[in-house]
């Protein structure tokens, strides 16, 4: 993320994010492996409520937000959707298929909360230095300093929104096994990819929705080392499972130095 693609100042798209964020990950990784030019804009928490609302216009303000000239489009199978009309993706969702990767895409869409709900439950009250550097890692000073200053407020605050609790958490982790158990036992013949005999946007959704469990070290945020110390009690019970490992080898072959667009 960090080494820009070529591209123009004027670039057509920008990708409003967060940088820690595992559905941003996956519209992120979507357009670096398409080579779709775009900017990437990462957000602060809070204060990035007003413009998702402004942008989407759905009465959401989650994030990604992906935005051209003339229109914005809140929320990642929408992102695809829209890629697809505009961009003709179909080296990662060929028509053949696409009803297949789609569905897999819907599987692991469905664990998304679960997985930052999950960590949040583990790491509230433990790691809160280092969410709270996450979470003004692009703030501006006086962003940032809001955020410190207001952080118990802000995360009684996300709680309530995410259901953040013990008991949600071992919900979560129920719902993390069952899917993390179903591509186990896919991955037992041997298969490079989910869908057909390419890499796609079923395995970049499987990837970058786990990417927060599986830690590679080619994600800025996931695999930095401060980041998996403190969240290495709530990745403990997967660490080694072949949904991991292959997590790991995707990053490791089909992410790395891709990724691109220009951080602001």
């Amino acid at each position: 993320m960090n080494a820009p693609r070529s591209t123009t100042p004027h670039t057509p798209l920008t990708l409003y994010t967060f940088a820690m964020s595992h559905y941003s990950e996956k519209i992120r990784w979507t357009l670096d492996v398409s080579k779709v030019p775009y900017r990437e804009q990462c957000m602060s928490p809070v204060f990035h409520m007003l413009p998702a609302l402004k942008m989407g216009r759905r009465g959401q303000t989650t994030l990604p937000v992906l935005a051209s000239a003339s229109e914005s489009v809140q929320d990642s199978p929408r992102i695809l959707d829209w890629l697809n009309q505009q961009h003709r993706i179909d080296a990662l969702l060929p028509p053949a298929h696409a009803a297949d990767m789609r569905a897999v895409e819907q599987r692991f869409n469905a664990i998304g909360k679960d997985v930052a709900r999950l960590l949040y439950v583990r790491s509230f009250g433990k790691a809160d230095a280092h969410i709270v550097k996450l979470w003004t890692d692009h703030a501006t000073p006086a962003q940032a300093r809001l955020i410190r200053l207001g952080y118990p407020l802000i995360r009684w605050g996300f709680c309530r929104k995410l259901k953040i609790n013990a008991k949600a958490g071992l919900r979560a982790e129920e719902r993390i096994e069952a899917e993390v158990r179903w591509l186990d036992e896919r991955l037992k013949d041997g298969r490079n990819f989910l869908v057909g005999d390419r890499f796609s946007v079923a395995d970049i959704t499987a990837a970058a929705l786990l990417a927060p469990i599986a830690c590679p070290t080619e994600h800025p945020v996931y695999g930095d080392a401060h980041y998996k110390q403190a969240m290495k009690d709530a990745t403990a019970p997967w660490r080694g499972r072949p949904t991991i490992e292959w997590v790991l080898r995707l990053y490791r072959e089909h992410r790395g130095q891709m990724m691109g667009g220009v951080k602001l």
